[in-house]
């Protein structure tokens, strides 16, 4: 579906974006990360074809999206910016309506599609105008219309920025009901618990270098780290850390908690929970950011 060969992006002197190879597969959700600055936005939009890589390939359902034969690809790319500013004095249905004529849609056809579209995004006020709209129906209303010519891929940057919790689980579920469509879905967030959620696999960006780009599994086992619980009550004072009259050991180590489980059972404690806990992917960000 996409695929970068040693791209670079550069602007005066500066690199923005440094030698990027990647490859996103048909159907996916991919998550692509960093702190601001870091290069996420130039390559969604060079995905996107609304700007040219210094040097390099960017290659979109197998053209190259520079090249004149592009236009149809084009045609099938949803793209979604961090802002999005709508036509206040429209309708949500006026807004889309006007994009329908932009993508060369059939009336009929342009307004059974907004209709299913308003419903799907649960904006059921079709008189209201989007000046008098709440940040999260503003943003809504713009993610119809990236919707609006159905295209196969969707390139979205922070469709969650300052979104309520609500809001923000409904898009995110929205989006799982797309891929279950076959749509494929590049996103940046910020919210790093909704990539981790929703994301097949995550690519983390620091200063325009491509860091890591993998399923989440892959990258805790590579950076992340796992942890063992055993919380136990006991009746005697004992050298361990204590939380609301529990005692807590942890451990990263297997044979250490098959050893402590085998030490509560033989004292006859109390055993009142076993868990195992591994890296958020916030952590692993930290990490990276943070390192040399």
């Amino acid at each position: 579906m996409i695929q970068l060969e040693n791209v670079i992006k550069r602007y005066d002197n500066t690199t923005v974006v440094h030698d990027l190879n990647l490859q996103i597969n048909e159907g996916e959700i991919v998550g692509i990360i960093g702190h601001n600055g870091a290069g996420k936005s130039t390559t969604m939009k060079m995905i996107a074809g609304l700007i040219e890589p210094t040097s390099g390939t960017v290659r979109v359902m197998g053209y190259d999206i520079q090249k004149g034969s592009s236009t149809k690809v084009k045609q099938r790319i949803g793209y979604l910016p961090e802002e999005s500013p709508l036509y206040e004095a429209m309708t949500a249905q006026q807004y889309l309506l006007f994009f329908s004529e932009l993508y060369q849609m059939p009336r009929q056809k342009a307004l059974k599609r907004i209709d299913e579209l308003l419903t799907s995004l649960d904006l059921f006020d079709k008189n209201k105008l989007t000046g008098e709209f709440s940040k999260g129906m503003k943003r809504k209303t713009a993610i119809a219309r990236t919707l609006l010519h159905d295209p196969d891929l969707l390139i979205l940057d922070e469709p969650n920025s300052g979104l309520d919790p609500l809001t923000s689980f409904f898009i995110i579920n929205y989006l799982k009901t797309l891929r279950r469509e076959g749509k494929t879905i590049v996103l940046s967030a910020h919210n790093l618990f909704h990539v981790e959620t929703i994301c097949d696999r995550v690519g983390i960006i620091k200063n325009g270098k491509l860091l890591v780009f993998d399923t989440m599994d892959a990258i805790r086992s590579r950076l992340g780290k796992r942890e063992y619980q055993v919380i136990f009550h006991a009746d005697q004072k004992l050298d361990y850390e204590q939380v609301n009259g529990n005692y807590i050991f942890r451990t990263a180590e297997v044979d250490a908690i098959a050893g402590m489980l085998e030490t509560v059972s033989a004292n006859k404690w109390t055993l009142m929970d076993l868990s195992m806990r591994e890296s958020a992917l916030e952590e692993i960000y930290v990490k990276l950011m943070t390192s040399e």
